[in-house]
């Protein structure tokens, strides 16, 4: 199907499809309790594995289709060799407006500025604690020192917005919520709280938080309003008065956004995740490596998209989705 009779990526529920997140690799230097299991061995041969020539051409067929914003996740994407020179094709790709980066940041300081030079605007950093031990305990290493370095550099380097993504644990972090408000106000950074999602055991297994009380709190405490921050993804924003801090709250159980979820997840491996709450998946990869022509993979793709389904199923069926965070991309 040709982009004239296609001008936008939809699917049959109405909603417009114009964000990708693209994992470039399923391995990680951490192993954070919600997400991927110490001793875990299952990951993914290199061999199958999107080259940066088949990325670079799926991404450009979803491109003339309508996508718009592509966000660099994994694993830590910043273990995949030469990470810079892919990020610069992608940036270079017709109708590609926003190009992102999601990280631990413990890289990040050697990558930084060829990062930004590639056009990589912004960044999401994952940090759920400020204290040493307890970033420990949930990651499975001593990085904090590694993460607030990576920040710095980040930071020297041109990006802004960077987003600090703090996954709410009831009974791990919860006691020092309101202190990761301050150090982002103080930094310049945007946080953004997230309730944890059964995905495979270890998602299962995180002390779930529900953050609707929580915002209450926050807003009371530090005189936040209702803002109108733009994001590419499903985050609700407070933010101070002046303008000069915002806060996110992204709630996939406690206040779903699946009637206006704008995603889908490449997988490093090719296969296109429609939901993460569910299993419908399409595979790219035998395309990639067969004889399709760009119009059969314009066609693939919008195939793809009618496999998405209306919402996830996470309170209903917790135990459904066996794969864990780090296989489905971030």
């Amino acid at each position: 199907m040709s982009a004239t009779l296609m001008p936008n990526l939809t699917d049959r529920f109405g909603r417009r499809i114009e964000y990708l997140r693209l994992s470039v690799t399923d391995r990680c230097d951490l192993r954070c309790s919600y997400c991927m299991p110490e001793g875990f061995k299952g990951f993914e041969e290199p061999a199958h594995w999107l080259t940066f020539d088949e990325i670079e051409r799926l991404l450009g067929a979803f491109a003339r289709l309508g996508l718009k914003r592509v966000r660099i996740t994994g694993g830590e994407p910043l273990l995949r060799r030469d990470l810079p020179a892919l990020a610069a094709r992608i940036a270079r790709l017709p109708g590609i407006e926003d190009l992102s980066l999601s990280t631990n940041a413990t890289q990040m300081d050697k990558h930084a500025t060829a990062l930004k030079a590639a056009g990589v605007t912004r960044l999401n950093v994952s940090l759920d604690s400020l204290h040493a031990e307890r970033i420990e305990a949930v990651t499975g290493r001593d990085v904090l020192h590694k993460i607030m370095a990576g920040l710095s550099s980040a930071q020297q380097a041109g990006f802004t917005p960077i987003k600090i993504n703090m996954v709410a644990m009831r009974g791990v972090n919860d006691d020092e919520i309101d202190d990761m408000v301050a150090f982002c106000m103080e930094r310049n950074f945007v946080l953004r709280l997230i309730e944890a999602m059964p995905m495979g055991d270890t998602g299962r297994n995180t002390q779930y938080l529900d953050l609707q009380p929580v915002k209450a709190r926050i807003q009371a405490r530090f005189g936040l309003v209702d803002t109108a921050f733009q994001g590419g993804g499903p985050a609700r924003y407070l933010g101070s008065p002046d303008g000069q801090f915002s806060v996110g709250f992204i709630t996939p159980i406690s206040q779903h956004f699946c009637a206006t979820c704008n995603r889908v997840r490449l997988a490093v491996d090719g296969t296109l995740y429609l939901c993460l709450g569910q299993e419908e998946k399409f595979e790219f990869r035998p395309l990639l490596r067969g004889s399709a022509t760009d119009a059969e993979l314009e066609s693939a793709i919008c195939a793809a998209l009618e496999l998405k389904p209306e919402r996830h199923e996470f309170r209903e069926q917790p135990d459904k989705i066996v794969r864990f965070m780090s296989a489905t991309g971030g």
